[in-house]
């Protein structure tokens, strides 16, 4: 029927799953029979054949790894900036769960960086500095700071 060929439909059964034919010796002892019968053996070992790993070694070698010396530790907040950030809230007789209320953070935040166990975050130390109105980062920190707009002459946004 030529109708079938016109749409493309091959009626033909394919058969999945099946390999050719034997490619060489599995076991020792094939080996050696096929040695001893004069047929050419080559036997090639494969990476990592039958486990697990995904790597051939430590990523840094041990030696080097032993030899490094450089501290390696996230900064934390000072304990300047933190006593500062209490003084700050206990002036405005704020307990720590207001106060984060306040900057809109969790309580965790404020606990983490009044125990100067924070990694700082200029995006949180921003938002306490505005609202204790006490200056946290750069020199001078627990000075107050002055309100925007009220800086030193010909700067900000003054009159001309």
């Amino acid at each position: 029927n030529t109708m079938g060929d016109a749409y493309g439909q091959d009626w033909t059964p394919v058969v999945l799953g099946k390999r050719g034919g034997k490619k060489g010796p599995k076991t020792e002892q094939q080996a050696n029979q096929a040695r001893q019968q004069g047929t050419e053996v080559v036997s090639v070992a494969k990476y990592a054949a039958g486990s697990n790993k995904q790597q051939s070694g430590p990523i840094m070698p041990a030696r080097k790894l032993e030899e490094e010396t450089e501290e390696l530790a996230h900064k934390k907040v000072s304990r300047e900036q933190a006593q500062a950030i209490i003084n700050g809230r206990t002036a405005k007789k704020w307990n720590q769960k207001e106060f984060a209320t306040q900057i809109n953070e969790p309580l965790a935040v404020v606990q983490n960086y009044e125990r100067a166990n924070a990694i700082p975050n200029n995006q949180v130390l921003s938002k306490m500095e505005r609202k204790l109105g006490v200056k946290l980062r750069g020199t001078n920190i627990g000075s107050v700071l002055e309100p925007p707009g009220k800086g030193k002459p010909g700067k900000g946004k003054g009159k001309a």
